[in-house]
């Protein structure tokens, strides 16, 4: 299977993707990396592992609708299998759900529909929950409101600090995400 990874900043959920695919954890390839962000640490990450990246701005467009047909086209012409969001900070809208349906997924970093939008963690942790974690699900029209993949989760130790939290999410994300792409390409691979 094709994957095509989106990604707007760091790219450390790119970059376990990549490991677990060089690992033979996933038996797919990442075939893109596309990024809404030209200077995004990602591109960097992607170039150390030779990975064809392209990135183009919604800015350099007139629309929205013509940004995500440029993105549409760069993805269908790549004969993309599966579009992973890895910190893709934009909605993705009719276009690119309607062209690539239940083959969209992207990760949380809370408890899901607990907690949805930028701030998940910050969210949880001023809360006050006792447990937190991520989830995996499959994008729809709505903000965090997809079908439900997988969902792991922690617990927040009265010591914790948001960036301890932060820091224990996102290894959970890097150890949990590659895995549940796997279980999605195997699947899928085993239906063809």
């Amino acid at each position: 299977m094709r994957i095509a990874i989106l990604a707007s900043g760091n790219g450390s959920n790119f970059e376990a993707i990549v490991q677990a695919v060089e690992r033979g954890d996933i038996q797919g390839e990442v075939a893109l990396l596309f990024s809404d962000k030209k200077e995004a640490n990602v591109l960097k990450r992607a170039a150390k592992y030779q990975v064809p990246a392209y990135s183009f701005a919604p800015k350099q467009f007139d629309s929205k609708e013509k940004y995500e047909a440029a993105l549409c086209e760069l993805l269908v012409t790549q004969r993309i299998d599966l579009v992973v969001l890895a910190g893709y900070m934009r909605i993705i809208g009719n276009q690119l759900l309607q062209a690539f349906p239940q083959q969209i997924i992207n990760i949380h970093p809370s408890l899901l529909p607990s907690f949805p939008g930028l701030h998940g963690v910050k969210d949880a942790f001023e809360y006050g929950v006792k447990v937190t974690g991520i989830t995996i699900h499959f994008i729809d029209d709505g903000i965090d409101t997809g079908p439900i993949i997988a969902q792991e989760t922690i617990a927040i130790d009265p010591e914790e600090t948001l960036p301890t939290l932060e820091e224990k999410i996102h290894q959970l994300e890097h150890q949990w995400y590659p895995k549940v792409i796997a279980t999605i390409v195997e699947k899928r691979s085993n239906q063809i």
